[in-house]
């Protein structure tokens, strides 16, 4: 009797622990799910800056972004003022040039030959740089290749700074805290399987590390340390001072864009790697069950 009550609790105990272990994996996978779409929509907001969609000109906080204005008023005044407000007299006549002298021909010293042109070629052309319209590709080959190669920008003339910013804001207060649940809901996933006894454990105690890693590694630790430790997420201030600190160094240009996308790169790898583990759990469990 007692052995028979004892078995009962146990298989009571195993069911229990199994519907709970549904309900997490119906929260974790869309969590998941949630988690993948904000780091894909903050990769396309850095694309959207990065390639020049998006005009960030001025939008630094404190006026670092672009120091334009103070430069077009410096170029205003004009070069050698001096040498342009000196007087010259319109009907003072020119110094005759000795070097004309050499090919002078006796019909230009007549009168009738004077107005008449010499050589065959001799007509006035027009001059070609003046009215003669410029090819396509030497005005702006870095926005022809963009054309080309992405999308045009006007389908993204509605999209402002200030839309952006809003938008990033929301994606990072989104992400946090559904990676913050996502992390939560495989540590109560590793309690439950432990309670019952379910077996998978090697799985989601590495897939809970790999979130936990993924969650500490995402937050916003340069509000906090400054430089010191930077976090996956970014602000849009932080973007745009990057983005306009930027030079043709190849060691700037490498720190930039391994901050702004092999950082997420590497946060979605985390989490990927996260979900297989607990895929993997999830089958162990039902293993364990069909030898049960």
């Amino acid at each position: 009797m007692v052995e028979n009550h004892a078995g009962s609790n146990d298989l009571l105990d195993t069911t229990d622990c199994l519907e709970a272990v549904g309900v997490f994996k119906g929260w974790k996978n869309l969590l998941f799910l949630i988690v993948v779409v904000c780091l894909l929509l903050l990769q396309a907001s850095f694309f959207l800056v990065d390639q020049g969609y998006v005009e960030t000109a001025g939008q630094a906080s404190g006026g670092e972004a672009n120091a334009q204005p103070t430069t077009n008023i410096e170029l205003t005044e004009p070069i050698g003022s001096d040498e342009l407000t000196t007087p010259v007299e319109p009907n003072a006549p020119a110094e005759p040039d000795e070097s004309l002298e050499i090919n002078k021909t006796p019909e230009m010293d007549s009168p009738e030959g004077a107005n008449q042109p010499t050589g065959p070629n001799a007509l006035a052309e027009p001059e070609p740089a003046l009215w003669r319209p410029q090819p396509a590709s030497e005005t702006n080959p870095a926005q022809l290749r963009l054309v080309a190669k992405w999308l045009p920008p006007e389908s993204f003339s509605w999209l402002t700074f200030g839309r952006l910013a809003w938008t990033i804001n929301l994606v990072n207060a989104v992400l946090i805290l559904t990676a913050t649940l996502y992390c939560l809901t495989l540590l109560f996933s590793l309690k439950v399987s432990m309670h019952g006894r379910l077996g998978g454990i090697n799985h989601i105690t590495r897939a809970f590390f790999l979130s936990l890693l993924m969650l500490v590694l995402l937050l916003p630790w340069q509000k906090v340390f400054g430089s010191v430790v930077t976090g996956a997420v970014f602000t849009p201030d932080e973007m745009v001072k990057w983005h306009a600190a930027k030079t043709e160094d190849l060691l700037d240009i490498i720190l930039y864009y391994l901050r702004f996308s092999g950082y997420g790169v590497l946060m979605l790898l985390l989490l990927i790697l996260s979900q297989v583990r607990s895929l993997r759990w999830a089958k162990a469990i039902l293993r364990r069950l069909e030898i049960i």
